[in-house]
C-alpha cells in the first residue's frame, strides 16, 4: 500500500501550526539552474532530457525557480531551508523523483554515462544538518520520499517491518493503529515527520527501550553507486524468509558501510518493532543549580547501564521551557547577548516545573508492580542530589511539554519540538553533537565548553544531554536568524570553534552539519588519517566514477581530491576548482 508523502494527524497540525510560524517567502529574484562544475551546460540538459525521457517528463524538474524555504512539513528538496551561508552556496541543479528501486537504478546509471553527482535523499527533513542540500553546488537530488514511500510490510509476529525512504514515522504509526496491532509500538525520534530509513542511516535515536534506530534495523537494499542492486544480511538468499528477523546473513557485516556515507542508495530496510510492554509511566525531576549535572550524570550512568532506566536519558537545560511555548525570544528578554539566566529562573518561579536549571524526562515500562520498582530505585537516587523535585504529573496542564515526551516515549509521533525554533524571527539552527562517556566530570567540561561560545556569541543554545546506553550524546543547538548574516557567521564560527576545541579534549562528533563534515571528518586523524585513507579507498572502488554524493561525511572521489573542495577552516566557499576529467578506462 502507497503512502502519501505527506501524513499527519490533523489535531497535531492544527496544534503545531497555531505555534509554528516557519515559512518564509520565496526569494524575489529569478534564478538559472546551477550547472556542476566539470558538466558542459550544453551537455547536461541533453542529459536531463534524456533521463526525463527514462523515468518520465514529470519526474524531473529544474531548478531555475525562486528558492522557497517551506517548513518542516512541507520542506524544500532544492537546498537547505535553514541556510546558515548564503542558500545559494548549497543548491541543486534539478531534482529526479524515482519512483522504485529500478528508477534509481536508472538513475544511477545515467549520472555514470554523463558523469553528473547526484545527491541521494530520504525526506530532506535533516535540518539542523544541512536539509536537502547538496555539498557539491548544482549536484541533481535524487528525492526518493515524494513517490517511493510505501510499507511494504509488517509482521505483528516477527515485531518487524520493511519499509522505502519516504515512509515518515507519521505513516508507521498511522498504518500500525489502522492494521490493529496494538501489540506493536514503533520508536519515533523528537519530530515524527522524517524518514524513517533515513533517520537511522544517520544514526538517529527514539526514546523507547528502541532508541538506537541502527541497532534495531535488520537488512537493507541498496543500489551502489555503480548501478548494481545488493542486498544485505538473510536477503542475499533467495526466497528468504528471514531478512527481517536476523541482519548477519553469512559472510562479512556490510550494512555499516551503507550508514552515514556515500556508498550506495538504500531503498528498502527493515526494522525491529517494541512489543507493547503491557504498560508505561512517565516522569520529570528536575535540579536546581548548574553544577547539579555532574552528580545527576553519575547517578543516570549505573542505572541506564542496568536497565533502570529504560529508554534514553534525557537531561534538558531549562531554558527550552521558555521556548517550547512557542513565544519569540523578545516576549521574555529584549536585550542583546544571551539570554540572562536570572530572567530564566524568574519566569520559571511562576512555572509548574519551578525554579531549576535541568530537567530529565523519563518512563518506565511494565506492568504496574514492576514500574513502581524501578521508579522507587529512581526516586531515591536522583532525590540524593540536594533541592531535587520530582514533578507531579497530575498537577500539569495538558498542554505542557510533559506530555509531549510522554507520547514520544510510547512511540507516537509528535512535532511540538519544532515550538523552540521560533525563538529568532525567520528561526533556524544548526547542531553540535559531541559523544563523550557517561561521566559527570566530561558532561559538566562540555557544558562549561559550550556554555563559553554561548557567552562569547550572543546566540543563545538549548542543551540536550542524552545517554544512549553508556554513551553520553551533547545535543547543542544554535539557534539564530537565518536573515540575519551576523547571525548565521556567529552561529557557524561557534560550531567550527566548539568542533576544534572538543577534538582537543578527546571528544568526537557523531553526525554533523554538511559545511562541516570536513573539518569533524578530519578530527578523526589516528594512525595518520588511516580511516579516512580507508573510506577512500572504499569510495574509488564502489565508485570509480565518483557520482555519488562527493563529500558525504568527509569522503571525496578521487576526481575531487586535491581540488580544494575540503573545507576545514574558515573559508567562504564551498566550491572547488573543477573536477579532474576521468581517464576512458574509468568511464562505465
Amino acid at each position: 500500500m502507497a503512502f502519501q508523502r505527506i501524513s499527519y494527524p490533523k489535531p497535531i497540525v492544527q496544534k503545531v501550526l497555531c505555534k509554528i510560524l516557519l515559512r518564509k517567502k520565496p526569494r524575489a529574484r529569478k534564478r538559472l539552474p546551477v550547472i556542476p562544475q566539470g558538466i558542459e551546460q550544453t551537455r547536461f540538459f541533453v542529459a536531463i532530457d534524456e533521463i526525463s525521457t527514462e523515468i518520465g517528463d514529470n519526474k524531473v524538474e529544474i531548478n531555475d525557480k525562486q528558492l522557497d524555504d517551506g517548513w518542516y512539513m512541507e520542506p524544500p528538496n532544492t537546498h537547505d531551508g535553514m541556510a546558515i551561508t548564503d542558500e545559494e552556496e548549497l543548491v541543486s541543479s534539478a531534482v529526479i523523483y524515482p519512483g522504485s528501486t529500478d528508477d534509481v537504478q536508472k538513475v544511477v546509471r545515467w549520472a555514470n554515462k554523463y558523469l553528473i553527482p547526484l545527491h541521494p535523499i530520504s525526506m530532506g527533513r535533516n535540518f539542523g544538518y544541512g536539509g536537502a542540500a547538496p555539498r557539491v553546488r548544482g549536484a541533481v537530488v535524487v528525492d526518493l520520499g515524494k513517490r517511493m514511500n510505501k510499507i511494504l510490510d509488517i509482521n505483528p509476529d516477527d515485531c518487524t517491518c520493511l519499509v522505502e525512504p519516504g515512509v515518515s514515522y507519521f505513516a508507521l504509526y498511522e498504518e500500525v493503529q489502522k492494521r490493529g496491532y496494538k501489540n506493536l509500538w514503533i520508536d519515533v525520534p523528537d519530530l515524527g515527520g522524517g524518514s524513517v530509513l533515513g533517520n537511522a542511516l544517520d544514526h538517529g535515536v527514539g526514546y523507547t527501550p528502541y532508541g538506537d534506530h541502527w541497532a534495531t534495523h535488520c537488512g537493507l537494499e541498496v543500489v551502489m553507486p555503480t548501478g548494481e542492486i545488493v542486498r544485505t544480511g538473510m536477503g542475499a538468499l533467495p526466497g528468504n524468509n528471514t531478512w527481517q528477523v536476523f541482519p548477519y546473513g553469512f559472510g562479512p557485516f556490510l550494512d555499516g558501510m551503507f550508514s552515514q556515507s556515500n556508498y550506495g542508495i538504500v531503498t528498502k530496510m527493515g526494522f525491529g518493532l517494541m512489543p507493547n510492554p503491557g504498560g508505561h509511566e512517565s516522569f520529570l525531576y528536575t535540579f536546581k543549580n548548574e553544577e547539579d549535572l555532574e552528580q545527576l550524570v553519575e547517578i543516570v550512568r549505573p542505572l541506564r547501564i542496568a536497565m533502570i532506566l529504560e529508554n534514553a536519558a534525557n537531561i534538558r537545560h531549562a531554558l527550552q521551557v521558555l521556548a517550547l511555548s512557542g513565544k519569540p525570544r523578545s516576549a521574555f528578554y529584549d536585550g542583546n547577548g544571551p539570554f540572562p539566566t536570572k530572567i530564566m529562573h524568574e519566569f520559571l518561579q511562576t512555572h509548574p516545573y519551578g525554579e531549576c536549571t535541568w530537567l530529565y524526562y523519563g518512563t518506565c515500562y511494565g506492568p504496574k508492580e514492576v514500574r513502581k520498582l524501578k521508579l522507587d530505585i529512581i526516586h531515591r537516587e536522583f532525590m540524593k542530589i540536594p533541592r531535587a523535585r520530582r514533578i507531579d504529573p497530575e498537577k500539569l496542564p495538558p498542554t505542557d511539554y510533559f506530555w509531549t515526551r510522554d507520547r514520544i516515549s510510547i512511540g507516537k509521533p509528535d512535532l511540538e519540538d519544532l515550538s523552540w525554533v521560533n525563538w529568532w524571527p525567520n528561526g533556524a539552527h544548526v547542531a553540535f553533537s559531541p559523544v563523550a562517556p557517561t561521566r559527570g566530570a566530561d558532561a559538566l567540561s562540555l557544558w562549561h565548553m559550550a556554555k563559553e561560545q554561548w557567552a562569547k556569541l550572543g546566540l543563545d543554545f538549548f542543551f540536550d544531554f542524552v545517554v544512549g546506553l553508556r554513551e553520553l550524546h551533547l545535543i547543542v543547538e544554535c539557534v539564530y536568524d537565518r536573515d540575519d548574516p551576523k547571525q548565521r557567521a556567529n552561529a557557524l564560527e561557534a560550531m567550527r570553534s566548539l568542533i576544534k576545541e572538543a577534538a582537543d579534549k578527546g571528544y568526537g562528533e557523531y553526525r554533523t552539519h554538511l559545511l562541516l563534515c570536513d573539518q569533524v571528518a578530519g578530527t578523526y586523524s589516528w594512525n595518520d588519517h588511516a580511516l579516512m585513507k580507508l573510506n577512500e579507498k572504499l569510495k574509488d572502488c564502489l565508485d570509480p566514477n565518483g557520482i555519488l554524493a562527493p563529500g558525504r561525511s568527509g569522503i571525496w572521489p578521487a576526481r575531487y581530491r586535491g581540488r580544494g573542495w575540503e573545507i576545514d577552516g574558515d573559508r567562504k566557499s564551498s566550491e572547488g576548482d573543477g573536477v579532474t576529467p576521468p581517464s576512458a578506462s574509468t568511464k562505465l
